[in-house]
């Protein structure tokens, strides 16, 4: 395993990975500098696989990601496929436009599927933003559509099953009316 020249390559590759979503993200935060953060990091070349491991936090402009365990996972060509971070619970948040809240999702499992810019939430999956939350055991989110399915979590284990989900929806303010 060469960790020297592995390491740049694969925050190079982060980078990529961080700044896809960027129809949701601050024009800012793909030109801002990554920073990961962990406890211990097992990179293996040959297998395209990066483990960082021990409340690992990664930052990029508005983008946080926080984890006791987070792995990114590449292909042959060295792109990225899947960026999976694992916690109790892990944490994603970034804020979509300088006029918008910050978006916020937690799961015991968080993965981001590089090549369709697709977030999956599992296990006491939750999604906040501009006060609505979305709640279920597994939350997909499409970042390019902007289009959420929230549902059951089939063919995994869940801690805390939730055969429904759970939507709270704020109503709109109205601008204020002038008295006459």
């Amino acid at each position: 395993m060469s960790f020297v020249k592995t390491l740049p390559l694969l925050l190079v590759s982060l980078g990529s990975l961080i700044s896809a979503p960027a129809a949701l993200a601050l024009p800012t935060d793909r030109d801002q500098p990554i920073r990961v953060q962990a406890d211990s990091a097992e990179l293996d070349d040959k297998q395209g696989v990066a483990i960082y491991r021990g409340a690992v936090v990664i930052t990029q402009g508005s983008l946080k990601i926080t984890g006791n365990q987070v792995t990114i996972t590449q292909d042959q060509q060295g792109d990225i496929e899947v960026f999976t971070a694992v916690g109790e619970p892990a944490y994603y948040e970034q804020q979509p436009s300088t006029d918008k809240a910050l978006v916020k999702a937690y799961g015991k499992t968080i993965q981001y599927f590089a090549p369709t810019e697709r977030i999956v939430l599992i296990d006491q999956a939750k999604v906040v933003q501009e006060g609505n939350t979305f709640r279920g055991e597994k939350i997909v989110y499409d970042t390019q559509r902007q289009i959420v399915n929230a549902g059951r979590a089939k063919d995994t284990s869940i801690s805390s099953p939730q055969p429904r989900i759970d939507m709270v929806i704020l109503p709109k303010k109205k601008p204020e009316q002038k008295a006459p």
